[in-house]
């Protein structure tokens, strides 16, 4: 495909991936965006760094107008489901986040020196049909529980579920087991490094 031919022994989807990366902007679209903290530091887990980012994402928006339509941060990595409303696409709005958090990360914790904060890249998926975005918006709200940080979608607090409950969109006990539509997903997968 890309004139690589390692061992099979050493292919991995990520090391493949790194090398292929493509990125589809199409106007108008509804993107899911994975991002995840270098070496899975948990990071997440001080509420300090929890409203930094939505501090963060707020001050992005202004520059790059976009609607957040799902969202969950879990210690580790977030997920985030964006529809880019201006001229800039999802890439211009990660690439003004990351830095940006980083830079105010450093100040919080009086660092000076350079440091990686964040896995290489991000995962993006563009959102094909309503199926496609309900199963994205569904993975979103069903990651906590996945990740045994609770037993019910509603007790996480860091996501845009209450919000969706609240206009219909989950029924009363949503989430209390594995959905429907994600019973095919391959969550080891799923939940692997980010690539660039």
């Amino acid at each position: 495909m890309c004139g690589y031919k390692p061992h099979l022994h050493q292919l991995t989807l990520n090391s493949f991936c790194r090398m292929n990366i493509r990125r589809y902007y199409i106007p108008n679209s509804i993107v899911f965006v994975t991002q995840v903290v270098d070496r899975r530091a948990p990071i997440f887990r001080d509420q300090t760094y929890i409203d930094l980012l939505r501090t963060i994402l707020a001050n992005v928006k202004s520059l790059h107008p976009f609607r957040t339509v799902g969202y969950v941060f879990l210690p580790d990595h977030f997920h985030l489901l964006i529809h880019p409303t201006g001229e800039s696409n999802f890439s211009a709005i990660m690439h003004s986040l990351k830095p940006n958090f980083t830079k105010e990360y450093k100040k919080l914790l009086g660092l000076s020196r350079p440091m990686r904060l964040w896995q290489k890249g991000f995962w993006d998926h563009l959102i094909r049909d309503e199926v496609d975005f309900q199963r994205h918006l569904d993975y979103i709200h069903y990651n906590p529980a996945h990740h045994g940080m609770v037993e019910k979608p509603e007790e996480w607090p860091h996501s845009s579920y209450q919000y969706w409950q609240r206009r219909g969109a989950y029924s009363p006990g949503w989430g209390w087991s594995l959905p429907h539509l994600l019973d095919q997903v391959d969550w080891q997968q799923s939940e692997a490094d980010s690539t660039e």
